[in-house]
């Protein structure tokens, strides 16, 4: 995207020069570059990843556990989202903590970019930490720059950043992907590691246009909390080195004494979470009953995340050995499968946004209920439109290219319905007390779909099978429908939140 920034007057208290960027704070053009560089590598690995996994060339390993593999890796970057904002507010700092994420981010491609399996998980594990810490804390740094929820500007800035997101996103499996698959694997994982060490530079040098606020660690940790904390940190994890120490030396260890802990974790700990805040006896009735109304958007969002992120595992590999991955005779990469969903977003999002203010001057604008359930419906047809190229790959032939876009098509628009009303409703209906945690809470519904998937896939199911597609597609459709069914009780729950 192309700079526009301009010497401008910036209201009172915006950090940085006197120059904007989009008629936003100067700080913003660093956050959205240092995200878009973090999305590169994230994405551009992430689609290089499951192929790498089954590819005779690569770990050369089933697709049910490089699904599974793939799975416990998405819902971790999600579940490490929580522990990494309270890093931000608790230990180091919006600021400090992105720029150690970062760092981390960077090792972590570099040592998937080494030829060894061993190191492959470690950077594997690496990369998850370093998202986990940066997510949850770049977003905290975008709203320091305005003055309060009430600043104008504060909602485009949120789009523009968002932007930067879908920029990175395209841009990674096109660069990276081409890469990985035609060069070679480990040189793509460098150049994501290459993307992460740029958007780390210039986060350094342009972070003085930062907030003051976003280098205070708002609600520091006391001397006996750091003790504390430090203490059961070690025995956790001197339990964990001495369980697997006796695993491995007693030659029971496989991968399975890694993945199914993490995706148990990944269904546990949401649900854990969701009690916690619910039997909260601190809130009043008017919190209970938006968190009553909240869970069921949670379980609707799970199981829409453990269907739309399948499109980076299960249709990758579909694609990679049943498809005709070629336009016109032309072929390319099966990475580039994952480009298509970005650039969906940039195309269809300002639409959408017209749409329902349109809709909503009317007086015509759909409930958050039903535009969950739309999203749902609208996944689980996308899976539905899967069995097609399926029955194609079971009759000896390849399918069209086309078909995979027309799912990924079908996706986007589910996501444009349920993702962004999500973010919004989570905001609206969070508990007074759970305000600054709600938005990790929201996060954790992608962990609970994608650890669900792993499990599924630990368990040896076969998820390119038409019956099991089909099953998922059934699941996502009637979820919607009950969301659908039990929308008055829903809106009721939610009292005035719309």
């Amino acid at each position: 995207m192309a700079s526009s920034l301009t010497k401008d007057s910036v209201t009172p208290g915006t950090p940085g020069s006197d120059k904007t960027f989009f008629g936003h704070p100067r700080g913003l053009a660093t956050l959205f570059m240092t995200e878009m560089w973090e999305r590169f590598s994230y994405y551009g690995m992430r689609a290089l990843l499951p192929l790498y996994l089954v590819a005779p060339g690569g770990l050369h390993l089933s697709a049910a556990t490089a699904t599974a593999i793939y799975s416990v890796y998405v819902s971790l970057v999600y579940l490490l989202a929580m522990p990494g904002g309270w890093f931000g507010d608790r230990v180091w700092g919006p600021r400090k903590t992105v720029a150690v994420a970062g760092a981390v981010i960077m090792l972590g491609h570099l040592t998937l970019a080494l030829p060894s399996s061993g190191t492959f998980y470690a950077g594997l594990g690496l990369v998850a930490i370093g998202s986990g810490l940066l997510k949850a804390n770049i977003s905290t740094m975008v709203g320091h720059l305005y003055e309060g929820p009430d600043d104008a500007r504060r909602d485009g800035g949120f789009t523009v950043f968002y932007m930067g997101i879908n920029l990175g996103a395209f841009a990674a499996p096109l660069v990276i992907g081409t890469i990985g698959e035609n060069v070679s694997w480990h040189l793509g994982f460098a150049l994501a590691a290459v993307g992460m060490a740029i958007g780390l530079a210039q986060f350094l040098i342009g972070s003085r246009h930062l907030a003051d606020r976003s280098s205070v660690v708002p609600t520091p940790l006391s001397d006996a909390e750091k003790s504390s904390t430090l203490r059961k940190a070690a025995i956790w994890a001197g339990i964990a080195v001495v369980f697997y120490a006796i695993v491995g030396f007693s030659g029971h260890y496989t991968l399975n004494w890694i993945l199914v802990p993490l995706t148990l974790l990944g269904v546990i700990i949401p649900v854990m979470v969701l009690v916690n805040i619910k039997r909260d006896r601190e809130l009043d009735r008017t919190e209970q009953k938006s968190m009553s109304a909240y869970i069921w958007f949670f379980v609707a969002a799970a199981v829409f995340w453990m269907i739309y992120d399948q499109g980076g595992s299960t249709l990758s590999i579909f694609a990679d050995s049943s498809a005709e991955n070629s336009v016109l005779g032309w072929t390319f990469p099966v990475s580039w499968y994952q480009s298509v969903n970005p650039v969906l977003i940039m195309a269809l999002a300002p639409v959408f946004a017209w749409f329902w203010l349109a809709l909503n001057r009317r007086g015509k604008e759909p409930s958050t209920a039903v535009k969950f359930a739309s999203g749902l419906v609208l996944v689980g047809a996308s899976f539905f439109l899967f069995l097609a190229p399926l029955a194609i790959a079971d009759g000896g032939h390849k399918a069209a290219a086309l078909w995979l876009v027309a799912i990924y098509f079908v996706q986007t628009v589910g996501e444009l319905l349920l993702s962004p009303v999500g973010l919004s409703v989570t905001t609206k209906m969070a508990p007074a007390k759970y305000a600054s945690q709600m938005m990790g809470v929201w996060f954790l519904a992608v962990t609970a779909g994608d650890a669900t998937t792993g499990l599924l896939s630990i368990a040896g199911v076969d998820l390119n099978k038409t019956g099991i597609v089909a099953l998922e597609a059934t699941l996502a459709v009637l979820a919607g429908l009950a969301v659908w069914m039990y929308r008055n009780r829903v809106k009721e729950l939610m009292g005035s939140v719309r």
